[in-house]
């Protein structure tokens, strides 16, 4: 059964960092996009950042971009989000989520099949 797992969130004062990682287990996922999504209280999921599955390909949202940084580590299928500079705004839950690498935009919730549980991130101003 595919999974992905999120680990690293917590609390973090404005400015801080946090690394969040998301392992994959019960297929490999190599060769799959993985993108990484937040949803605030009473929010819609929005997009934060997605990487390709050779990991040539990196999007980032305008609100993340010189941020954030988002990259693969294949050989242990998992991708690693570090957080940099944080900002009260950036309180959410946040998902990861995986897709093939062909066909349509990284950036929509859409077209992901899998996804995580969730890791909470809360930055305090």
């Amino acid at each position: 059964q595919a999974q992905l797992v999120e680990s690293g969130g917590g609390l973090a004062q404005a400015g801080g960092s946090l690394r969040l990682s998301c392992a994959a287990s019960g297929r490999t996922f190599v060769g799959y996009a993985r993108g990484w999504f937040r949803q605030a209280p009473g929010k819609e999921r929005e997009f934060v950042a997605a990487i390709s599955g050779n990991g040539f390909n990196i999007n980032y949202a305008d609100s993340v971009k010189g941020r954030f940084t988002l990259s693969r580590d294949n050989a242990k299928n998992t991708v690693f989000l570090q957080m940099n500079s944080l900002e009260p705004e950036g309180t959410a839950v946040y998902y990861c989520a995986s897709r093939s690498s062909s066909g349509g935009s990284y950036c929509r919730t859409v077209g992901y099949p899998y996804w995580g549980q969730g890791a909470q991130v809360a930055v305090s101003s």
